[in-house]
């Protein structure tokens, strides 16, 4: 593809041909091959170890890309950067263990501003036992923030959950309620007034969402093997599932469970927003129906079944109301290259 821009390709496009080239490029078969469980295409990289399932993922966050310091603080940026990892974890059904963090900080930072960030990050690794254990810290134009985080499954490939095990008859739920962070953003970038217990219900579902190890666990010890954390969309979230398992989805809009604080300010729009919008950061998940009875009664958090998987058009994803009529929507997730800067 002579002279293709990166935004023409897009990130997917250009994460597929990264993975073909690594693929591609290995020489004689290592140990670490062997070992390798899943690679480039999933929520997180696994391996076996010596008595269980490694995990690795990796996020990055760009000033003014991702966050903006204008509508958030410090210590929300660094429990969100932190954030973002675990719940890739959590997606394939493991318990994060290590983190690793490397910033990119112009040089006249505030000492007490770059403390508060890690004050942010320290208290989610608190909260879910996660231990910070190095890292890397550079001179930069602006605050860039890597992180890797390291977690452990079952000693079984069948222990964890993977993007690729979606299956034709299975239903398709979610954890939790969904649009409550895209719309948060849109009120922070626009600086929307809204009422002041949705204003706080919206930020903090962008600002400090709370990736869903416990409910990971659940998932797993109930049989249910497809999953997926919806980061850059339900819908392009669920395209994801589907593309890597060769089949196509159906999803009732109307049984959606938007956040009522999104209902409240966002009316007409809220849907597209549960939909379109992104970094909820709630478990999407298929399984038989029940199965994911079980899942409910041990969830402590709702659980809603929203479609089924099905054989029709593969990798794709049809809307319909309960009258079964299509749906359609202006736009289907977020795309890093494609998309427009998306700030909080």
């Amino acid at each position: 593809m002579p002279d293709m821009k990166v935004r023409e390709l897009g990130e997917f496009g250009l994460i597929d041909r990264l993975a073909e080239m690594v693929s591609g490029g290995r020489g004689k078969p290592s140990a670490a091959r062997e070992r390798l469980i899943v690679g480039i295409g999933d929520d997180t990289a696994a391996w076996r170890g010596d008595s269980s399932i490694q995990l690795a993922t990796v996020d990055s966050l760009v000033q003014d890309v991702h966050f903006s310091l204008e509508t958030a603080t410090w210590e929300e940026v660094g429990w969100k950067s932190l954030a973002v990892n675990v719940s890739d974890i959590a997606a394939m059904g493991g318990l994060p263990a290590y983190a690793l963090v490397s910033l990119g900080l112009p040089g006249d930072t505030e000492v007490e501003d770059v403390i508060a960030l890690y004050r942010g990050m320290v208290e989610l690794a608190a909260e879910y036992h996660v231990e910070i254990v190095g890292g890397d810290t550079v001179s930069a134009p602006q605050v860039v923030i890597n992180v890797t985080v390291f977690g452990t499954a079952g000693s079984e490939e069948g222990q964890i959950l993977r993007r690729s095990a979606a299956r034709s008859g299975d239903r398709v739920a979610v954890t939790g309620v969904l649009g409550a962070a895209a719309a948060g953003v849109e009120m922070l970038g626009k600086g929307l007034a809204l009422e002041a217990a949705a204003a706080a219900a919206l930020r903090e579902a962008c600002l400090r969402p709370r990736p869903r190890v416990a409910e990971g666990r659940v998932l797993v010890e109930h049989g249910v093997r497809a999953a997926i954390d919806i980061s850059d969309g339900l819908i392009a979230d669920l395209n994801h599932i589907c593309q890597e398992s060769g089949v196509g989805a159906r999803v009732d809009v109307d049984r959606v469970p938007v956040a009522p604080a999104v209902r409240q300010s966002f009316g007409d729009r809220a849907l597209e927003l549960a939909l379109a919008g992104g970094e909820d950061y709630e478990l999407l998940f298929t399984a038989g129906a029940e199965r994911i009875e079980r899942v409910r009664a041990a969830a402590s958090c709702p659980v809603t079944v929203i479609g089924e998987i099905t054989t029709e058009a593969s990798g794709v994803t049809t809307l319909v109301n309960t009258r079964g009529s299509p749906v359609r929507l202006p736009g289907t997730g977020w795309d890093h290259f494609r998309a427009a800067r998306r700030q909080t």
